[in-house]
């Protein structure tokens, strides 16, 4: 079981930066035997893959909506997920979650292109973060 709690959201202006945290409480659960990932979900539309980051920690994945813009990292002694976002746009605004799957799910990930929801679990509550233009 692992439980999490998002946190790091807010109002900022286009171009600025934001840092989101997500703090994994486990039990049965070991922190760096799985994938991790963000989703955002904007109102009135599903609930979308942005990033993830592999098992080991050396390989990641981002959506092209994100890709050069977020960074992904992980760290393992906290049992922490963070998401740096940076030059964000007001289509970026959403609530954004983190979740966990198998350690074989990245590999999937890279082979589709996408990230699928229903792979992942442990959702939180997310933070909200909103781009103002």
């Amino acid at each position: 079981q692992v439980h999490v709690v998002e946190s790091g959201g807010g109002l900022v202006q286009a171009g600025g930066s934001l840092r989101l945290s997500c703090a994994a409480t486990t039990s049965d659960f070991s922190f760096d035997d799985h994938t991790w990932a963000w989703f955002r979900q904007a109102p009135g539309k599903e609930r979308e893959g942005i990033s993830c980051i592999s098992w080991s920690g050396q390989m990641t994945y981002y959506s092209d909506s994100v890709k050069g813009r977020f960074t992904i990292s992980r760290d393992v002694a906290n049992s922490t997920l963070h998401l740096q976002m940076n030059n964000l746009k007001p289509e970026d605004t959403a609530t954004y979650y983190c979740a966990a799957a198998a350690p074989q799910t990245f590999t999937t990930v890279q082979r589709l292109g996408v990230m699928t929801e229903a792979d992942f679990g442990g959702w939180g509550q997310g933070t909200q973060v909103t781009v103002s233009s």
